[in-house]
Protein backbone atom coordinates (compact mmCIF):
# COMPACT_ATOMS: atom_id res chain seq x y z
CA UNK A 1 0.00 0.00 0.00
CA UNK A 2 2.85 2.42 0.81
CA UNK A 3 5.19 3.19 -2.07
CA UNK A 4 8.86 2.36 -1.64
CA UNK A 5 10.69 5.25 0.03
CA UNK A 6 7.51 7.09 1.03
CA UNK A 7 5.87 7.46 4.42
CA UNK A 8 2.73 9.02 5.87
CA UNK A 9 3.41 12.50 7.17
CA UNK A 10 1.91 11.81 10.60
CA UNK A 11 4.19 8.79 11.09
CA UNK A 12 7.22 10.73 9.90
CA UNK A 13 6.51 13.65 12.29
CA UNK A 14 6.11 11.17 15.15
CA UNK A 15 9.28 9.23 14.30
CA UNK A 16 11.28 12.48 13.90
CA UNK A 17 10.11 13.57 17.37
CA UNK A 18 8.49 16.80 16.16
CA UNK A 19 5.42 15.96 18.29
CA UNK A 20 4.84 13.67 21.26
CA UNK A 21 2.20 11.37 19.78
CA UNK A 22 1.00 10.22 16.40
CA UNK A 23 -2.48 11.58 17.05
CA UNK A 24 -0.96 15.04 17.68
CA UNK A 25 0.98 14.66 14.44
CA UNK A 26 -2.25 13.87 12.59
CA UNK A 27 -3.97 16.92 14.12
CA UNK A 28 -1.00 19.09 13.15
CA UNK A 29 -1.19 17.92 9.54
CA UNK A 30 -4.98 18.20 9.32
CA UNK A 31 -4.97 21.73 10.72
CA UNK A 32 -2.86 22.90 7.78
CA UNK A 33 0.19 23.74 9.87
CA UNK A 34 2.47 21.48 7.82
CA UNK A 35 3.57 22.29 4.28
CA UNK A 36 5.32 19.87 1.96
CA UNK A 37 7.32 21.67 -0.72
CA UNK A 38 5.23 24.82 -0.09
CA UNK A 39 1.90 22.97 -0.51
CA UNK A 40 -0.40 22.44 2.47
CA UNK A 41 -0.70 18.88 3.69
CA UNK A 42 -4.40 18.71 4.55
CA UNK A 43 -4.44 15.03 5.49
CA UNK A 44 -2.34 12.91 7.79
CA UNK A 45 -2.09 10.33 5.02
CA UNK A 46 -0.09 12.67 2.77
CA UNK A 47 3.08 10.84 1.71
CA UNK A 48 6.56 12.32 2.10
CA UNK A 49 9.76 11.07 0.52
CA UNK A 50 13.45 11.86 0.96
CA UNK A 51 14.23 15.27 -0.53
CA UNK A 52 10.89 16.87 0.44
CA UNK A 53 11.06 20.12 2.40
CA UNK A 54 8.63 20.36 5.32
CA UNK A 55 7.63 23.69 6.85
CA UNK A 56 6.10 23.02 10.26
CA UNK A 57 4.41 25.80 12.21
CA UNK A 58 4.43 25.15 15.94
CA UNK A 59 3.19 27.44 18.71
CA UNK A 60 6.22 29.71 18.99
CA UNK A 61 8.48 28.67 16.13
CA UNK A 62 8.64 27.62 12.52
CA UNK A 63 10.71 24.56 11.66
CA UNK A 64 12.01 23.87 8.17
CA UNK A 65 13.24 20.32 7.67
CA UNK A 66 14.51 18.48 4.61
CA UNK A 67 13.49 14.82 4.76
CA UNK A 68 16.60 12.63 4.56
CA UNK A 69 15.10 9.23 5.30
CA UNK A 70 11.87 7.51 6.28
CA UNK A 71 11.72 6.15 9.81
CA UNK A 72 10.93 2.67 10.99
CA UNK A 73 10.31 3.42 14.67
CA UNK A 74 10.29 6.22 17.23
CA UNK A 75 13.73 5.74 18.65
CA UNK A 76 16.06 7.93 20.67
CA UNK A 77 16.66 11.56 19.72
CA UNK A 78 19.96 10.75 18.01
CA UNK A 79 18.18 8.32 15.72
CA UNK A 80 15.40 10.84 15.05
CA UNK A 81 17.93 13.49 13.96
CA UNK A 82 19.11 11.21 11.16
CA UNK A 83 15.67 11.45 9.52
CA UNK A 84 15.96 15.15 8.65
CA UNK A 85 18.29 18.02 7.93
CA UNK A 86 17.38 21.20 9.80
CA UNK A 87 17.41 24.14 7.39
CA UNK A 88 15.49 26.55 9.63
CA UNK A 89 16.78 30.12 9.59
CA UNK A 90 18.67 31.23 12.66
CA UNK A 91 16.62 33.38 15.06
CA UNK A 92 17.06 37.12 14.70
CA UNK A 93 19.34 38.73 17.28
CA UNK A 94 17.54 40.54 20.07
CA UNK A 95 17.58 44.30 20.29
CA UNK A 96 20.24 45.43 22.77
CA UNK A 97 18.05 48.30 24.05
CA UNK A 98 15.29 45.99 25.29
CA UNK A 99 15.75 44.35 28.68
CA UNK A 100 16.09 40.57 28.77
CA UNK A 101 13.13 40.17 31.08
CA UNK A 102 10.54 42.63 32.25
CA UNK A 103 11.09 41.78 35.92
CA UNK A 104 11.05 44.63 38.41
CA UNK A 105 14.45 45.08 40.02
CA UNK A 106 14.99 45.60 43.74
CA UNK A 107 17.96 45.84 46.00
CA UNK A 108 19.78 42.62 46.74
CA UNK A 109 18.62 41.00 49.96
CA UNK A 110 15.48 43.08 50.29
CA UNK A 111 13.11 40.11 49.65
CA UNK A 112 9.53 40.03 50.90
CA UNK A 113 8.57 42.44 53.66
CA UNK A 114 8.15 41.10 57.16
CA UNK A 115 4.74 41.20 58.84
CA UNK A 116 5.81 44.27 60.84
CA UNK A 117 7.00 46.09 57.68
CA UNK A 118 3.79 45.20 55.84
CA UNK A 119 1.64 46.59 58.67
CA UNK A 120 3.68 49.80 58.64
CA UNK A 121 3.16 50.07 54.88
CA UNK A 122 -0.58 49.49 55.31
CA UNK A 123 -0.76 52.24 57.96
CA UNK A 124 1.00 54.66 55.60
CA UNK A 125 -1.29 53.76 52.74
CA UNK A 126 -4.52 53.97 54.75
CA UNK A 127 -3.52 57.19 56.50
CA UNK A 128 -4.14 56.00 60.06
Amino acid sequence: MVSEGRQRIDKWLFFARVVKSRSLAAKLAQSGRVRVNRDKADQASHLVKPGDVLTITLDRQVLIYRVVDCGTRRGPAEEARTLYEDISPKPAPRDKNLPEEMVPLREAGSGRPTKKERRATDRLRDGD
